[in-house]
């Protein structure tokens, strides 16, 4: 029975790890925090925003590069998450585990999650921490 149960558990995977909860601090008229918030909430995410006029100097106290700086800062499970970043690049973060600090998607991109209906064409995310600056995902 045990091993049925295990089984099934695989085979469903693991959203656990969207329903690790996140906080998101934002530019208080920024509309595409929160349409990235919905984004996010939709994918299984638990999501508080908060309004901080001062973000920016919030996301690189919390190590993000100054120019590596997103439109809002999260952080989730002990990493820090800047801009709009797709939902699949967090869980894979998540699942991962890597010896960063965070990762970001710099600026606002016109075919991110929050600014598009859809994610479309590429964006490069970078993670960054102790060891420096290098892309994550390419996609």
């Amino acid at each position: 029975m045990k091993r049925l149960a295990l089984a099934i558990f695989l085979a469903l995977g693991t959203p656990a790890l969207a329903a690790e909860p996140m906080t998101i601090w934002r530019s208080p008229s920024c509309g595409c925090c929160d349409a990235y918030a919905e984004y996010l909430r939709a994918e299984g995410f638990e999501v508080t925003v908060i309004d901080d006029h001062d973000f920016v100097a919030r996301s690189v106290a919390a190590g993000v590069p100054k120019q590596g700086v997103g439109c809002h800062l999260a952080k989730i499970d002990g990493y820090v998450v800047s801009g709009l970043v797709p939902a699949e690049l967090i869980e894979r973060l998540l699942e991962e585990r890597p010896e960063i600090t965070g990762i970001t998607l710099p600026g606002m991109p016109a075919n991110a999650p929050g600014m598009a209906p859809e994610k479309t064409g590429t964006l490069r995310t970078y993670s960054f921490g102790p060891k420096g600056v290098t892309v994550y995902a390419d996609e």
